[in-house]
């Protein structure tokens, strides 16, 4: 179930969606009529500066010019929304719109029956989007989901206290890495920014070692054989206790949530670390979490997930995704107007002004100004694989069980081998 996708389609994902409340029951807005009154329950977790105001005034704006329509917002932090997901989706009642990531969750959601196919509805305006970027949000041949964003995950670093601690160039292999926590250390810097209460940040590092070292041909056997008792992923559990045996997390980082004032995005936003592991949108959450509001600025750099010496992966191929929409099963007709609308040119272009998208829309890509940006977007399109998020491209019980090990493994309460054993035991139950 992984999304493997060649070199140059390194696309699709981002996200969006909230809800006001959850529906208990089918929509009171099926009828087929287009100028019916209708409301749209709109879930989305981009529940931050900047892209917060850019999806209110957007909806404020379909309002305007559709009286008969009214969209209900609530944007949700990211685990407060697949809790809420979880329990509409096992109720049987999706919201209208609502935040995918594609892979294997939304495959779930597809064979439970409760998203629409969007195929034909979005045929007309589909060759507008980059190429592959719906490969995430296609299942057997049909598509149940537009992404608004692409990006990945790699290192974003405090130039500056690379500088202190006399690093001058980004490590290119896992080796070198290790030597410039060694050496943010000796400096009296912290090195690395963690999230460990909310998990999910910390399995992008064995998630992104298990592809230096086994390959992406690896992840996608592994999921295929419903075994992850194999040498690569238990060297890759092996490489990062290297790390975690550094101790080189910010004070308190088992407690920590990604988004909080003093969660991993605020100790990278006000430079209190060196280094964070994150997707295309940690300058901008950086920024809104920051006591600034600002963020770095100029002294924020990024370079790609290193090598591992004598992997079969290499530093070209990328682990990410970003966001899209789903749309429920009883969404009202307007639901699907306004998803052409979030995926026009003009939406796309103020969202990617914001730093915080990367477009999955060919013509707004000229609205990509951020410096960082443009080094994420083109080393994606260097990318000779693509592997989406583990915790999305698997089930959703391996990828819950997957975020659940690693963090044990960070945690020190784990070994390398007993992760496997434990996602490999979830993995035979799907």
């Amino acid at each position: 179930m992984t999304a493997h996708l060649s070199r140059r389609s390194l696309l699709g994902l981002v996200g969006a969606g909230a809800g006001a409340y959850l529906l208990s029951g089918c929509s009171d807005d099926a009828s087929d009529d287009p100028d019916a009154p209708q409301t749209i329950n709109w879930w989305h977790i981009q529940n931050t500066e900047p892209m917060l105001p850019v999806w209110a005034a957007v909806a404020q704006e379909y309002q305007s010019a559709h009286s008969n329509v009214k969209i209900e917002i609530q944007p949700l932090e990211n685990e407060a929304f697949k809790a809420k997901l979880t329990t509409a989706t096992q109720a049987g009642s999706p919201p209208d719109l609502f935040q995918s990531w594609g892979g294997g969750v939304l495959k779930q959601q597809v064979d439970a029956g409760l998203v629409k196919d969007l195929t034909e509805t979005i045929a007309p305006w589909k060759d507008g989007l980059l190429p592959l970027s719906l490969e995430p949000y296609t299942v057997d041949g049909k598509i149940y989901g537009v992404p608004f964003d692409i990006g990945m995950v790699g290192f974003w670093y405090n130039k500056d206290l690379f500088a202190q601690a006399q690093i001058t160039a980004p490590p290119a292999t896992w080796a070198e890495l290790l030597d410039v926590v060694r050496k943010l250390k000796a400096a009296g810097i912290t090195p690395v920014a963690l999230a460990g209460k909310d998990k999910w940040p910390a399995h992008f590092y064995w998630a992104y070692l298990s592809m230096r070292i086994g390959g992406l041909g690896a992840l996608q056997q592994a999921a295929k054989d419903k075994n992850f008792e194999t040498p690569d992923f238990v060297a890759a559990g092996e490489r990062l206790k290297e790390l975690v045996d550094l101790q080189p997390f910010q004070k308190g980082f088992l407690g920590a949530e990604y988004g909080s004032p003093d969660g991993q995005a605020a100790t990278m936003g006000n430079g209190r670390a060196a280094l964070e592991l994150m997707g295309q949108w940690a300058p901008s959450v950086q920024a809104s979490s920051s006591t600034s509001k600002k963020g770095l600025g100029d002294k924020l750099g990024f370079f790609p997930f290193p090598a591992v010496d004598g992997g079969k992966g290499t530093a070209t191929e990328v682990f990410g995704g970003g966001n899209g929409f789903a749309v429920g099963k009883d969404a009202p007709p307007a639901t699907l107007d306004f998803l052409k609308t979030l995926l026009s040119v003009d939406v796309q272009r103020r969202s990617t002004k914001t730093g915080a998208v990367l477009p999955t829309v060919k013509e707004a890509t000229d609205a990509v100004a951020d410096p960082n940006n443009k080094v994420v977007a083109q080393t994606l399109a260097a990318a000779t694989g693509f592997q989406l998020y583990l915790d999305q491209a698997y089930p959703p019980a391996v990828g819950q069980q997957v975020n659940d090990s690693v963090a044990a493994l960070v945690a020190g309460s784990k070994s390398p081998a007993q992760i496997l054993k434990d996602i490999t035991q979830v993995a035979k139950t799907q």
